[in-house]
């Protein structure tokens, strides 16, 4: 009895996160096709092939689940070693830039974003399951790129946030901007320019 038990708690985890990846990928689906405005917990339900108490069991509201299909996509960005910053940087915003011409990325990030702007804790949500979360990325390159000689160490952890914040916003703010603002392409010239300023920066800041 007791082997029968363990067996069923094993297959029912896989179950289960085969229904979130389903789940999301619905909500993403479901998005394109009808919008914002329209999208209801129902049509991803109907998608999915879940019921509609599944998806409250884990989202409170639409805002909740469109805010966490859109993070996983985010989650799909790597920072490589490429032997260089400015190569690392260089491939990342490239994979960044890839990722806004997906039509299920740019659609939930403006529909967030732009609803966000009314709702405090979908702006909060946003930041824990989005910003917070890629900022690993820059992270990772500081002290990929110190530990190479690249950038100098800082032992004062207050100036080291505030200039992992910087980065992150700038790189962030200026990819999103061309390519779902300006819908202009995120193309290898235009990357190589932002990581030369980028790079020219972060030599002043880095002496601030």
């Amino acid at each position: 009895m007791c082997s029968r038990t363990r067996s069923r708690n094993r297959t029912g985890r896989p179950r289960s996160a085969e229904a979130g990846t389903a789940i999301l990928e619905a909500t993403r689906a479901v998005l394109v096709e009808l919008g914002w405005s329209k999208l209801t917990m129902g049509d991803v339900a109907t998608r999915a092939g879940v019921a509609k108490t599944t998806l409250y069991r884990r989202w409170a509201n639409k805002n909740e689940l469109v805010v966490d299909a859109v993070a996983v996509l985010f989650d799909e960005l790597e920072l490589p070693d490429l032997g260089s910053l400015q190569a690392d940087i260089e491939n990342v915003v490239l994979q960044f830039g890839a990722l806004l011409e997906r039509p299920e990325t740019k659609t939930a990030l403006m529909a967030v974003v732009a609803e966000s702007t009314r709702d405090e804790p979908l702006r909060e949500r946003i930041r824990a399951s989005i910003v917070d979360r890629q900022k690993r990325l820059v992270l990772e390159g500081r002290q990929r790129a110190q530990e190479r000689g690249e950038l100098p160490e800082k032992r004062d952890p207050a100036t080291v946030a505030a200039v992992d914040d910087l980065i992150f916003d700038v790189v962030a703010g200026a990819v999103v901007h061309r390519a779902l603002v300006s819908a202009e392409p995120v193309d290898e010239a235009w990357v190589r320019r932002l990581t030369a300023l980028l790079l020219g920066g972060l030599t002043a800041a880095a002496e601030l």
